[in-house]
């Protein structure tokens, strides 16, 4: 999961992306969330792949789980 999202303070200040992209975790979080299909949302960022998709999944559902999973470990 986490070799795909990134956390950098010099890449969109810090917020996560896809690794190796300016592509934002919320873009693809807000897009899927809003209607779009994985498809449409590959097509509108084709630097990513769905892999990149499904890490998204599990790094949004390893903060859900953040009693759990501490903030810290889910970036590491």
């Amino acid at each position: 999961m986490n070799e795909r999202i990134e956390i950098n303070p010099n890449v969109c200040h810090g917020s996560p992306v896809i690794k190796g992209t300016r592509v934002l975790v919320s873009q693809i979080l807000g897009a899927l969330s809003g209607g779009d299909s994985v498809e449409t949302v590959l097509e509108d960022y084709p630097s990513i792949t769905s892999e990149d998709i499904s890490a998204v999944f599990d790094f949004a559902g390893s903060l859900a789980r953040f009693e759990d999973t501490p903030y810290n470990f889910a970036l590491a």
